[in-house]
């Protein structure tokens, strides 16, 4: 019991310590921007959400969204032992079969947004159903079919909207609005955080993380998912069946960036699928929230909710003559550290399990004597 908080809290400083690097180089860029307004810059970095009130922190929420889910999936198929790098795929052929519900099914009336929600989820594990097959049956490696997947999926999306009239905007080169009734519902957020675009997509965000921290943590199913993550091979021979979990850890984290992509496309916002040869950047955002939290699904709330923050805030960067750009690399540099965290992860560890093994020895040798 003690090894494992010690464990927790050696991820919590490993994560924080990436946060602190990645602030302190942001400052740094700052300085040689414009050293005189590099420090009211980086306040308004670390404060900027709260400019509005209630509507700024709204806001964080509303950025939070997707990338909550799509740090969830990368962090899922990591728990169990795969590297989910197509989340962007995923995300935009979800957000597709939102957008095609959305528009087209209008006379599902009060359900219409359930329902294309529920669309985005089966799109989504559609999309990663692909590589859970080839990994599963001819080893293929997830990282390489994932990311050929990203940009069939991109590529379709595009093809498919611009092709079928009733879904394409020609004059703006986007998807047409989706009906009123497929927007999400604002759950009583509007009243809470007034004038922010937040709405009942982040509750469903929360709900999902807790319902996939049971599923890793409090069920058979979920044990046996890590169990498979861990060796495939013993996992074999103590009677699970290794194909089918890993296409399952595929098709789940397939799910959870499609509804992301659901979730970002009904917000309501004016959020349209653009005709662009771009893949969307939320899906390589959640690489990093997951990789923040170090994978663990409660990890990655906050850890998407702090990234959003550092968001929100850096579009106030303009009031001091400096470019938003500046979030980004500190975004980066905290997905670098974010690496260079787990590496010194291991290490405590290793140093602790070497102490434990010392300390073990020197009480056998002390019975002994």
């Amino acid at each position: 019991m003690k090894q494992k908080s010690t464990k927790n809290y050696t991820g919590i400083l490993s994560s924080i310590f990436a946060i602190v690097l990645g602030l302190i180089v942001g400052l740094i860029v700052l300085f040689f921007c414009n050293a005189q307004q590099a420090l009211p810059g980086f306040a308004t970095i670390l404060t900027g959400a709260f400019t509005h009130g209630a509507k700024g922190v709204g806001q964080v929420f509303y950025y939070a969204t997707p990338i909550i889910l799509t740090g969830l999936s990368v962090g899922f198929a990591f728990k169990t032992g795969l590297f989910n790098i197509g989340t962007p795929g995923q995300f935009i052929v979800g957000g597709f079969g939102a957008v095609y519900v959305g528009i087209l099914f209008t006379s599902l009336g009060p359900v219409h947004w359930i329902a294309a929600l529920l669309t985005s989820v089966a799109f989504g594990a559609l999309w990663g159903l692909v590589p859970g097959l080839l990994k599963a049956y001819f080893n293929v490696n997830e990282v390489i079919a994932s990311i050929m997947m990203n940009y069939i999926g991109m590529y379709l999306v595009n093809w498919i909207t611009k092709s079928y009239k009733p879904l394409f905007n020609n004059l703006r080169n986007e998807s047409r609005n989706v009906a009123a009734s497929a927007n999400i519902p604002k759950m009583g957020l509007d009243k809470i955080f007034p004038g922010s675009s937040v709405n009942g997509g982040i509750i469903i965000a929360i709900l999902v993380v807790i319902l996939i921290w049971l599923i890793l943590n409090k069920t058979t199913f979920g044990y046996e998912l890590k169990a498979v993550g861990f060796n495939r091979d013993a996992s074999k021979f103590a009677g699970i069946d290794e194909k089918k979990s890993i296409i399952f850890s595929m098709m789940i984290a397939g799910a959870i960036a499609g509804l992301a992509g659901g979730l970002l496309y009904l917000a309501g916002t004016g959020k349209h699928i653009e005709i662009k040869d771009v893949l969307p950047s939320e899906g390589f955002t959640g690489i990093s929230v997951a990789l923040l939290a170090l994978n663990n699904p409660i990890g990655i709330l906050f850890s998407g909710i702090f990234i959003a923050y550092l968001t929100a805030g850096g579009f106030y960067l303009q009031l001091f003559e400096f470019s938003t750009e500046i979030i980004d690399i500190i975004v980066a540099v905290i997905i670098y550290f974010s690496a260079f965290a787990l590496m010194v992860k291991l290490l405590i560890n290793k140093i602790n399990g070497r102490k434990a093994t010392i300390s073990e020895q020197s009480r056998e040798g002390g019975k002994k004597s």
